[in-house]
Order: structure tokens, then C-alpha cells, then sequence
């Protein structure tokens, strides 16, 4: 069974929600809607405080090509434009909507016919996809448009749909691919015919035999896509990681999936495009799992973007007595949330609970020299180098050990005997080096 060469590990699955049918969280008195998505500048507010709003409306508008168009989520009255917590611990703008009814556009097809044929050129479902704020739904949020638009001397050669949903815990994608199994076949052929290949991949863990038998079945209703079983191990999400897997291309350091023909998309952005294109309902819900070794009934959710996890949270049985921590996303590389007034982004895949018992990190040693961390980094780096690079402020001998390669997936924090926090010091190490070169090119300006 195909799987990436180099590191990866084996985190217990603890997949309690698998299987799980949907639910529709009810709307909150107000929604927090971020005007920033993590990837990107933030869109410009094309709302002001005392306007009223529909389903589905543009209330900011991309500001620049590496940005996104954001939707409100609700209909209801614009209160005011401030600054809110996001789940990284940084303001940013967000618009403030208490919500009255729900009164969606006109435009937006909410009847539940599944529309099969599309009409638009290459360059249309592009612009599509941009006006619709369409982003990466797997964890990068990076705006697909982007994504899509192929770079003047590449070509792309095949797409790679991303179903491996690797992190512990998590089962969004998974049930998605349950029950929209044939809208998220269409939207792949939609994303073919806007990077014009003949050929696609659908890469499922095979901790999914339920899903791979659906998306197989809607796959034989057209051509060119073939849905590849791969063997569970993390983190084959990452798409460098999953190209391997699929096609044996390896993404050359400093590169970037397009440099060997590939275009990679989640399967949960792949049914926004889906939705976008064929019904003109742009990005304003996703599918999120609310888990936990401690919750008692363990669940995914149609949840609206902007939604306080507060009002999630209260309406799938609130917090368990024993929780330690709570986290956005998955054990692995999800953040721990410093309260529950964080609103749902495009981006949040998961609310975890982590009982008391596991939430506290242990004793860090001295480093034993056992080299785990580097036999699992699934990147071929050194973790314990880099984090003393990172300790020293050692910033060229970062970069010259590739420190910008590091996909920060945890892996080496997570064997290390000795509890060093590997990982933090490198995403710290990250961060500066990356000043670092963004300075030096301003300087070449």
C-alpha cells in the first residue's frame, strides 16, 4: 500500500466520531466573521456598522491577489468592525453581526439537486472561486484561486485530492466524503477543467474503507479520476508528503507542488468549489468535529462561519469536567485556545477536549542524542539542531539547514524521550528566518 518514503509516525487514531452522521449547529445571537483567514492580507470591509445583511453577501472584499473575499454567514445587522481574537492568539479585523432571521440572496441555489454539468471556461471558474472565498480548507486556508492560477513556464499535470485526514481525532473530511460523495466528484472534475488535466488522484488513508468504497463508486461516473487507498501514517496529509505517496514526485526543497506538475486540494475545499460553481454559494459553512476522550457523544457539524465556539460548544454538551485543554483542530498541529469567544473560521476543522491527564507537557531533559527526530522527521531535517540553532539565535545556520523546509507537523516532539518542545523553537526559528529573507529581498529591490 503506497505511503511517502522518509519519517512519519503512528499517533493513536482515537477517530470517535468517525461514522457520525452531520448535524446543523442552530445560528448564535452574533457572529464574529474574521476579515482575515490566516493566509493572506486581510479583505477590506465593504460593510459599516449599522448595515443590514443577507446570507451569502460580500461583506469584505480580497485586498490583493494572496487574499480572499469573505461572506456574512448570517442576515441580521452590522454592529461594528473591531478587532477580534483568532485561534493563533492574534487580533484581527473582524465584522460583528447580531442576527435576525435567516434571509439568504436570492442568487444562491439552495435547492438539494445535484447540478453535474458545468458550462464555464477555465478562467471563469477561477474567478468563480476567487469572488466565491473559496480557501484551503485543510489547515493552510491559502485562497485556492491562487492556487489554481498556474505560474507563466509551469504546467500542471495531475490533481492531487487530498482525502487522508492523518490527524488523530478528526473525522470532518471523512464524513464529507460519506455524504457528498458525488458533489465532491463533480467538484474535481470542475478544479480538472480550471487547471485543464485529464487526471486525478484521491488519496484516502486506508483507515477509511467506508469512504473509499463511496468516492470510488461516484469516480467510475466519470473519467480520469482514480481513488488511491494509502497506508495510515502521519502526517500524509501534507501535500509534499502526499505527492510522494500518489505519484513518487518528490517537491524539491524551497519548492512548491507546481515545480512537479501538481496542484493539490482538499476534499472539503473540493465540495466548496463544488458548492461555489454549481450552486453560487460562496465559502460560509464548513463540516467541524467536536471530540475528546472525555466527551460523551463525540460529533461533526455543519457549523457557520463566525459562529463563537462558546455557542458550539454549549450546544454539543459542553465541557467535560476533566478537561485540561482545548484545542482548534488536531492534537498533532491544532492550537490551544485561550477561551471559547473565538469565532469559527474557514480554516477550523475541530474542537478537541484533552483530558487534565494528558493536556501538561512533561519535564524537558537534556537531549540523549537518540536521533528519533530526525528518523521521523518525515522532511529529512534534524530537529534537535535546529531547535539549538533556534535557542542561539543562530540565524544563517538555520536557514543553511533548510530550517524553512520544516512543515511543523510535531512529529519530532512527538517520539523526543527527553520532552523538548522541538517543534516550538523551530516555528520560532521559522519566523525570523523568514524575516530574514523577506528583508534581504527588500533590500535587493
Amino acid at each position: 500500500m503506497k505511503t511517502f518514503k522518509m519519517g512519519g509516525i503512528h499517533p493513536e487514531e482515537c477517530k470517535f466520531s468517525a461514522g457520525k452522521k452531520t448535524e446543523v449547529i442552530s445560528l448564535p445571537k452574533q457572529v464574529v466573521i474574521p476579515l482575515r483567514h490566516y493566509s493572506g492580507k486581510p479583505s477590506i470591509p465593504e460593510v459599516a456598522k449599522g448595515d443590514m445583511v443577507k446570507v451569502g453577501q460580500l461583506i469584505g472584499r480580497a485586498d490583493g491577489f494572496v487574499s480572499a473575499n469573505v461572506h456574512s454567514s448570517v442576515s441580521g445587522k452590522v454592529v461594528k468592525i473591531d478587532n477580534a481574537l483568532d485561534a493563533f492568539g492574534y487580533k484581527n479585523p473582524a465584522v460583528f453581526i447580531d442576527v435576525i432571521g435567516d434571509d439568504w440572496l436570492e442568487t444562491i441555489d439552495l435547492t438539494p439537486k445535484v447540478k453535474r454539468t458545468c458550462d464555464l471556461e477555465s478562467s471563469e471558474i477561477i474567478k468563480k472561486i476567487a469572488e466565491s472565498g473559496i480557501v484551503g480548507l485543510g489547515g493552510a486556508t491559502f485562497p485556492t484561486h491562487v492556487k489554481l492560477s498556474v505560474p507563466a513556464g509551469k504546467k500542471a499535470e495531475v490533481l492531487i485530492i487530498n482525502g487522508a485526514e492523518c490527524e488523530p481525532y478528526l473525522t470532518c473530511d471523512h464524513q464529507l466524503m460519506l455524504e457528498k460523495g458525488e458533489e465532491i466528484i463533480i467538484g474535481i472534475t470542475i478544479l480538472m477543467k480550471a487547471i485543464q488535466v485529464k487526471r486525478a488522484l484521491v488519496g484516502i488513508e486506508a483507515n477509511k474503507p467506508d469512504a473509499i468504497l463511496n468516492i470510488e463508486k461516484w469516480a467510475k461516473t466519470v473519467e480520469g479520476v482514480e481513488v488511491i487507498p494509502l497506508k495510515v501514517k502521519y502526517p500524509q496529509g501534507s501535500e509534499k508528503q502526499l505527492i510522494q505517496a500518489l505519484t513518487g514526485r518528490e517537491v524539491p526543497s524551497g519548492g512548491l507542488p507546481i515545480d512537479v506538475g501538481a496542484i493539490v486540494q482538499n476534499v472539503a475545499t473540493t465540495f466548496a468549489v463544488y458548492e461555489a460553481v454549481q450552486k453560487n454559494k460562496p465559502l460560509i459553512e464548513r463540516v467541524i468535529t467536536v471530540t475528546g476522550k472525555s466527551v460523551p457523544e463525540p460529533g461533526n457539524y455543519w457549523v457557520r462561519v463566525g459562529t463563537p465556539l462558546s455557542h458550539v460548544v454549549e450546544k454539543t454538551g459542553g465541557i467535560p469536567e476533566d478537561t485540561g485543554k482545548i484545542v482548534a483542530g488536531g492534537p498533532m498541529m491544532g492550537r490551544a485556545l485561550p477561551n471559547l469567544e473565538i469565532s469559527v473560521a474557514k480554516g477550523t476543522a475541530a474542537v478537541l477536549f484533552i483530558p487534565s491527564s494528558e493536556s501538561g507537557r512533561g519535564k524537558v531533559q537534556n537531549c540523549i542524542r537518540c536521533a528519533k527526530c530526525v528518523f521521523h522527521c518525515p522532511m529529512g531535517l534534524e530537529p534537535y539542531l535546529l531547535m539549538n540553532r533556534s535557542e542561539k539565535n543562530l540565524l544563517d545556520e538555520l536557514e543553511q539547514n533548510r530550517v524553512m523546509d520544516c512543515i511543523e507537523c510535531g512529529s519530532c516532539s512527538y517520539v523526543c524521550p527527553s520532552n523538548r518542545p522541538l517543534v516550538d523553537y523551530i516555528r520560532y526559528g521559522k519566523l525570523k528566518v523568514g524575516e530574514l529573507i523577506r528583508s534581504r529581498k527588500v533590500q535587493q529591490l
